[in-house]
């Protein structure tokens, strides 16, 4: 029998596109199947790179719902993929929402792109569309936590918490024998909500991501971040938060309930403009009142500051439309969190040539993303095909960060019972992979390797 081997088909060089394939004696399956997102290169793999072997499929293992690790699956279904897709209760209840509203934004992407002809493309299209993703929804199979789950004949798939968002996991594989843990994207020790990750079993092979893996966090500084949004509610402005709509959201708002609370902010409107993100924070509520193992006891702390913000939901386009220029002091949560899509980019183009707004930047933002540029201080970012000023104020919070960083993954890796054979470092940019791969061999003493796009290796 020939050895099961790993392809690393996305993630490799870059902090996007999440898809690692494993080819066993009983066929091939894949790891997540997320899109690549951030700067047009980069994006044109979700086009370049279509599975011309998605019908060979036997499953899709999805470690949880954020677009860059499941926002892929679509077009597997579109190329001819008809087989399980394996994830927690919870994760198929979210990638059911992220889904959707993928294809609403992509559709309604291309249609402006057609409509006003900032595209290339004659016509612009969708890389799926809603077609595509109610017939997707059907093959999600939620299998709980820790339970041993049969993918095809000679591999077996167990999820364990990974601490990163409601639904997250980790994947222990067992192929042919050999036993492998892909961490997915690793939460910290102490979120708001969520216990932390469970540690590393163990197994030859272990496939970690680096999203953070150059960096360790910085002490919060919620009272610079508060000046900064006191100052532009004084002013009259807007406090406009590009938050993404799954776990992000949630703990925005107990930030800013928190802030309220302490006296640190005055009492103005919260709107949550985000049919995704309220539906997502519906399934956040539901899980806390139904007292999900996931969830620290803390959690019922979400409850109490939704009824006491105040939040006022934002559901129509019209409504929405009206918050690109609100006309009195606000706070605006709006998805998606780098700026890449949906309403938050409307009112990124009204609102940041206006000094008295402020633009809070909650978390990772990925090269080539609008998050990106404003972080690294750009004086305009293109938005639908024209450049818009930026004279709003742009504040980095780091307090929202849910992926580990440097030490926290070196930490988890060091819970693991026996050393594995190779440590693949993954899903980060290239300075993240080589700083933590580098730690990882001289600080636990193990082989770590960056693998590259494509690179097909042994398992055992």
């Amino acid at each position: 029998m020939s050895s099961p081997m790993l392809t690393f088909l996305g993630a490799a060089g870059t902090v996007t596109g999440s898809r690692f394939r494993f080819d066993a004696a009983g066929g091939p399956m894949l790891v997540d199947a997320g899109l690549y997102q951030g700067p047009a290169e980069l994006r044109h793999r979700n086009w370049a790179e279509g599975d011309d072997q998605a019908a060979t499929l036997a499953a899709v293992v999805v470690s949880h719902a954020h677009l860059d690790h499941c926002g892929y699956l679509p077009r597997l279904v579109r190329d001819g993929f008809a087989g399980r897709i394996i994830c927690t209760p919870e994760t198929a209840k979210l990638v059911t929402i992220v889904l959707r509203d993928s294809a609403h934004l992509q559709e309604e992407d291309a249609r402006l792109a057609n409509e006003h002809g900032f595209s290339k493309h004659r016509p612009a299209l969708p890389l799926y569309d809603h077609e595509d993703v109610e017939r997707t929804l059907p093959l999600l199979d939620p299998v709980g936590y820790d339970a041993p789950t049969a993918v095809l004949p000679g591999v077996t798939a167990t999820l364990r918490p990974a601490g990163h968002i409601l639904g997250s996991s980790s994947v222990l594989l067992d192929v042919d024998g050999e036993r492998v843990v892909l961490s997915g994207d690793l939460g910290r020790p102490h979120h708001p909500l969520l216990r932390p990750p469970a540690p590393v079993p163990a197994v030859g092979t272990v496939v970690v991501e680096s999203t953070y893996g150059d960096r360790t966090h910085e002490p919060g500084r919620p009272h610079q971040v508060a000046e900064a949004m006191r100052r532009t509610l004084k002013h009259g402005g807007c406090v406009l938060v590009p938050a993404f709509a799954v776990d992000r959201t949630e703990l925005v708002l107990l930030e800013l309930h928190r802030l309220v609370q302490a006296g640190e902010l005055p009492r103005v409107p919260v709107y949550l403009d985000s049919p995704m993100a309220l539906a997502t924070l519906e399934v956040y509520r539901r899980a806390v009142t139904g007292r999900s193992a996931q969830l620290r006891p803390e959690a019922r702390d979400l409850l109490v500051a939704l009824e006491e913000l105040h939040v006022r939901p934002v559901t129509e386009a019209a409504d929405s439309i009206r918050l690109n220029r609100p006309g009195a002091p606000c706070i605006v949560v709006s998805a998606s969190g780098m700026a890449t899509g949906g309403r938050v980019v409307h009112h990124l183009a009204e609102q940041l040539p206006d000094s008295r707004n402020c633009v809070v930047l909650t978390g990772y933002q990925a090269v080539g993303t609008r998050g990106r540029q404003l972080l690294d201080g750009a004086k305009q970012v293109k938005i639908h095909g024209r450049y818009v000023p930026v004279r709003a104020e742009i504040v980095d919070d780091q307090d929202f960060s849910v992926h580990a960083d440097g030490d926290e993954l070196l930490a988890w890796l060091a819970t693991a019972p026996e050393p594995p054979r190779t440590v693949y470092v993954v899903h980060g940019e290239e300075q993240g992979s080589a700083r933590l791969a580098a730690r990882i061999s001289d600080e636990l003493g193990w082989t770590a390797v960056v693998p590259k796009l494509g690179e097909r290796v042994r398992l055992d």
